[in-house]
C-alpha cells in the first residue's frame, strides 16, 4: 500500500513538472495555496474607466458571479461590480 502511494506521489509530480501550460498553473496554484497567496496588484475601474481602488500585496483572490474578494492586512476586501484587474507581480519564485 505504501508503495502504490510513493508511486501515485512520484507520478504526480513527474506530470507538475512536465511542462505542459496546465500542470505549471495547477503547481502554481498549490504553492499559491501553501504560501499565502501571490505577490499581484489589483486594480477597479469604473465602466467609464475611472480608477477607483487598487491594493498591492501576497494573496489569493476569488471571484463568484457578482464579486471579487480577497483578504489583505486582515481584511476582507469584496469587489460587487465595476472593471477588476488582476496583475500577478514578478517578483520570481517564492
Amino acid at each position: 500500500m505504501k508503495k502504490m502511494i510513493l508511486i501515485l506521489m512520484v507520478a504526480t509530480m513527474a506530470m507538475m513538472f512536465s511542462g505542459c501550460a496546465s500542470c505549471s498553473r495547477m503547481a502554481k496554484s498549490i504553492g499559491s495555496d501553501m504560501s499565502g497567496g501571490l505577490h499581484r496588484t489589483v486594480t477597479v475601474y469604473s465602466n467609464t474607466g475611472e480608477k477607483i481602488g487598487e491594493w498591492n500585496g501576497k494573496f489569493d483572490v476569488s471571484s463568484s458571479e457578482n464579486e471579487t474578494y480577497f483578504d489583505i492586512d486582515d481584511k476582507r476586501v469584496i469587489i460587487h461590480g465595476g472593471i477588476v484587474i488582476d496583475e500577478e507581480a514578478d517578483h520570481g519564485k517564492d
